[in-house]
């Protein structure tokens, strides 16, 4: 089915993740088709950073998922972004089985490396909706001033730089600075 046809129709959650569309790059939110940004060097640099951080940390303990969807609520609507990265850990999945398709419940962290063509106060209100959608932490990820924005359920966002920690109870004995991350992707 062609995204024209899919305009033209306004689908459900399972039959947009069950289309060819679901594929390729398109984010879902309450019928609607929303292209995801085609990444940069920069964002692909620190994608690439963090994915292999974050796994050598994991050591099983969960899923670390680059563009990975997540099945959501917005709004009380369904909602279907394709974060950057994400990690669900073992403990929250429970008994859940995992299936090639979207996360199937909030994760613990979501990380947005926000794109040249995309502003930080939009990715903020993304943010927003990932935590009141049930994901437990965000990070905004600005690689042209090499800071990251921490964006937590029940307290104000903080920005992040250099030698600062990101470690938190959620994430344990992941010891980590924003400097790290940017050396990492050779961006410093």
């Amino acid at each position: 089915m062609s995204k024209t046809a899919i305009q033209e129709k306004k689908l459900t959650l399972d039959e947009f993740l069950s289309s060819p569309l679901a594929s390729e790059n398109y984010e879902y939110f309450d019928g609607e088709l929303i292209q995801k940004m085609s990444p940069k060097r920069s964002h692909s640099r620190v994608t690439l950073a963090l994915s292999s951080i974050l796994e050598d940390w994991n050591q099983d303990k969960g899923e670390v998922g680059i563009e990975w969807s997540v099945r959501l609520k917005r709004n009380d609507k369904d909602w279907c972004p394709i974060p950057d990265l994400l990690y669900i850990s073992y403990n929250k999945l429970g008994e859940i089985e995992l299936e090639d398709d979207a996360c199937p419940i909030p994760p613990e962290l979501v990380i947005e490396i926000i794109s040249p063509a995309q502003s930080f106060s939009n990715l903020s209100e993304k943010a927003e909706a990932y935590l009141k959608a049930g994901v437990s932490l965000v990070w905004l990820i600005d690689t042209k001033v090499k800071k990251i924005t921490v964006f937590y359920p029940d307290s104000p966002p903080q920005t992040k730089q250099g030698e600062d920690s990101l470690g938190n109870d959620l994430l344990p004995e992941l010891s980590l600075t924003p400097l790290q991350i940017f050396q990492k992707a050779k961006l410093i």
